[in-house]
């Protein structure tokens, strides 16, 4: 197998990094936080990632993978160096390149031997191309490289899964070298038949913005389809499995909510429509999407308020923060243009989150009034916002809910909730397109 470096210890490139050791390579992941390397060294996992720590322990315990601040040493001693720092969205919407370009700069610096660069940041098309002119404008050694695109598909929550079995792999390259080396990096994955797509580098990079983009229409379109639905007394989860049943449209991401959130789909779809603005094309169903996005937030909104018109001074109790179950990831997460909304109104706002509180204290709202139970969340609430689709918040006790709350008043934004048992119990509630069950 092949000696690796993982430029990144952030979300891709820990899962990327472990991952890559656990199909039998030796992999080294580096970053410039001294503090973030200290804190893997020990075990310490500085995400919330379900089963991210026992493929991190496993591969450590075996001597695959390692950590290191050294970044220098890291390039000179891998065969394939992976960059996988952060590409965060710019003002203008176009994807920030400083940490790739940087890390570019590094590895001519360091160019020791015949190495692969591949990109694992997600990066808009052309990055490929620019880094391979930047490396060699830099580098003042003769060794050889090539530009590899291979983008990464990571569901929050759900990214040990998926990258240990992928739906599929991309690998963007021009050189039959680079081909054969990714081949062998990936060679557990060829012998279990995952499907491969080899490409050229420009194709690859589109792809995973093709991706991220559509999917984010699809959620876009159902919360729509949703907002219909409760107008005209229809049920958008008959709706939706209708839908999904149908073999061109799959029944994935068709599920309504306060929208999407996270660090990928904003991002990446303002980095589609802006670099299709730069080579004049516009992507009108993608900026559609991220309208309807941003208004879902203040549909929900506009749901609180149908039930209580007057919010000043009503408590008013948050049940999830992270935009995703099974992620503490505050990024670009509903809760937070809805907590907002709530505190310019005069609301007096409670919250909860299993995991993901301290964090939308730290970056968010530091005077957030954070509970560490539902139960004393909702304790004399006057209404209560379901937000995220945990588990936990799957299985509340409803009956109990309600004596704990001073008012029945609830908007499940996740519809995760029984209406049978909302009606029942006497609840006010509203949800998202289910107004007519």
């Amino acid at each position: 197998m092949r000696k690796i470096c993982v430029v990144g210890t952030g979300y891709v490139g820990l899962v990327s990094g472990a991952g890559l050791a656990d199909f039998g390579n030796e992999v080294i992941c580096t970053d410039i936080d001294q503090g973030k390397i200290d804190m893997l060294n020990k075990g310490e996992i500085p995400i919330y990632e379900p089963g991210l720590k026992e493929l991190v322990d496993r591969t450590m315990t075996s001597g695959r993978l390692s950590f290191t601040a050294d970044v220098e040493s890291a390039v000179r001693q891998a065969e394939v160096i992976f960059i996988a720092v952060g590409t965060p969205m710019g003002d203008n919407g176009e994807a920030d390149l400083r940490a790739v370009e940087a890390v570019a700069s590094t590895i001519a610096q360091n160019l020791n031997a015949y190495k692969i660069i591949c990109t694992k940041s997600t990066v808009p098309v052309g990055t490929g191309a620019r880094l391979e002119k930047l490396i060699t404008a830099e580098c003042e050694s003769k060794a050889e490289f090539d530009i590899v695109s291979n983008p990464e598909f990571l569901r929050e929550g759900s990214a040990v899964k998926d990258f240990l079995n992928p739906d599929r792999v991309i690998l963007g390259t021009s050189s039959q070298r680079a081909e054969s080396v990714m081949r062998d990096v990936y060679r557990p994955l060829f012998i279990n038949e995952t499907p491969m797509v080899i490409t050229n580098v420009p194709s690859a990079e589109m792809i995973k913005y093709a991706s991220n983009a559509f999917l984010a229409v699809k959620i876009s379109f159902i919360n729509e389809v949703a907002n219909l639905a409760d107008k005209v007394g229809a049920d958008v989860h008959t709706i939706a499995r209708a839908m999904g049943l149908d073999g061109r449209i799959s029944s994935k991401f068709l599920h309504p909510g306060p929208g999407y959130g996270g660090s990928c789909f904003p991002k990446d779809t303002e980095a589609l429509v802006h670099t299709g603005d730069q080579h004049g094309v516009q992507f009108q169903v993608v900026q559609a999407a991220i309208a309807a996005n941003k208004a879902q937030r203040s549909i929900i909104l506009d749901k609180v308020k149908e039930l209580l018109p007057e919010l000043s001074g009503k408590v008013i109790a948050v049940l999830g923060l992270a935009f995703k179950a099974n992620t503490d990831d505050v990024r670009d997460t509903p809760a937070f243009e809805i907590i907002q909304g709530l505190n310019r109104a005069g609301a007096v706002v409670r919250a909860y989150d299993p995991i993901a509180a301290e964090n939308m204290k730290q970056y968010f709202f530091p005077d957030l009034d954070t509970r560490s139970s539902v139960d004393d969340a909702v304790q004399g609430a006057d209404l209560v916002i379901i937000l995220t689709e945990w588990n936990e918040l799957r299985g509340l006790g409803l009956e109990a809910l309600k004596h704990r709350m001073k008012s029945p008043n609830i908007v499940d934004a996740r519809n995760i909730l029984s209406v049978d048992q909302l009606k029942e119990l006497g609840f006010n509630y509203r949800n998202v397109g289910r107004s007519g069950v």
